[in-house]
């Protein structure tokens, strides 16, 4: 398949730079895999569209405020964005700068207080050594990394709204964005239905915005991140399916951790680095729904969600959507899909 086969047009306008108002004051584009039947909805009415005994799955990762500005000691501005702590002092990042730093310079981040040496490279990030603990230092000086398409600075309400109400592992550079749209009401709302919810920790890394460079999709690299899925989840997910209730997906990121779990043909714990790469002809496993936000044109997500609910049935949503002014991408607004079912599939759930 060709990278083409998967875009769209946008009006910039319709791109969200801001959050709605209410987290779930987002409007939800219903979606059925198999008919292709379009519903426009709010998102709060995910409170009626689950059911007692379905299960939800979210991503606790939290988003750190990654991003660091400064300079070179040579002088120079700098532009640094942690991808990854790989020990307490010791981070992979991105750079950006006038001139690529070679090993051994220094960067002097946030306003001269912070010291980094670049100690070398891995493909294209670099390995900063700090003089103190990573974290720390960046929830006193770092900004949230906003996507690129909201071009804007952050300001002191992203650290709260680019965040999920249930976010509990620091680790990802970027939001897990349909969970933005629960707060602690509508989630205490659900549970007190009868629909459960477990957590699995995927750290979205920044790669989840990096364009696909080739020609066919076959052909692509996916990025990789870290992954955790408990033997809790897992039967969590085996009992749910076993009785006949579904499992809920909230977010790509929460699908690619099932998914990876599930790559023997049956869900197991897992942990570690993932390159899952899901796109038209992948056989889900242990997916049934998924809450996503849109994606970006020609991107891989759009790609996973186009092999989970039909590229066709994908598009002709997209299509939908920008005629009723939806507002896209990480602040914007929200769609639940059901699962296209083969043949096969049909016919042994009846």
């Amino acid at each position: 398949m060709q990278v083409s086969d998967f875009d769209f047009d946008l009006p910039d306008e319709q791109i969200a730079r801001f959050p709605a108002e209410d987290r779930t004051g987002s409007r939800l584009l219903c979606l059925d895999g198999n008919s292709g039947e379009v519903r426009h909805q709010q998102f709060s009415d995910i409170e009626s569209l689950l059911e007692p005994g379905d299960l939800l799955v979210l991503n606790n990762t939290r988003v750190i405020p990654a991003r660091l500005y400064g300079q070179k000691e040579t002088g120079g501005k700098v532009e640094v964005l942690i991808e990854r702590v790989l020990e307490d002092n010791l981070a992979l990042a991105q750079v950006r700068a006038s001139k690529s730093p070679k090993p051994g310079a220094v960067l002097l981040l946030a306003d001269g207080a912070v010291r980094v040496v670049v100690e070398g490279r891995r493909d294209f990030l670099f390995i900063l050594r700090f003089e103190t603990s990573v974290l720390p230092l960046l929830l006193e000086h770092g900004h949230m990394p906003l996507p690129p398409y909201i071009d804007r600075e952050d300001g002191d309400s992203d650290r709260l709204r680019y965040q999920t109400v249930f976010a509990a592992r620091d680790g990802a550079v970027a939001a897990p964005t349909a969970g933005l749209h629960f707060d602690e009401a509508l989630l205490a709302r659900l549970e007190a239905k009868g629909v459960q919810k477990v957590f699995v920790t995927l750290h979205v890394g920044s790669g989840t915005y990096q364009p696909v460079r080739v020609e066919k999709i076959e052909d692509h690299v996916m990025h990789a991140e870290y992954i955790e899925v408990s033997e809790a989840v897992c039967q969590a997910v085996r009992e749910t399916r076993a009785r006949g209730n579904r499992v809920v997906a909230v977010g790509t990121t929460s699908v690619r951790s099932l998914e990876s779990a599930s790559a023997s043909g049956e869900i197991v714990p897992f942990q570690g680095d993932s390159s899952i790469f899901i796109y038209p002809g992948y056989e889900f496993r242990s997916v049934d729904l998924m809450v996503t936000n849109f994606h970006l044109p020609q991107s891989t997500l759009l790609m996973l969600v186009s092999a989970f609910a039909g590229r066709e049935n994908v598009l002709a949503a997209y299509k939908e959507a920008v005629e009723q002014k939806y507002r896209f991408f990480s602040y914007g607004d929200a769609m639940l899909l059901t699962r296209r079912r083969t043949d096969s599939q049909t016919l042994s759930s009846l």
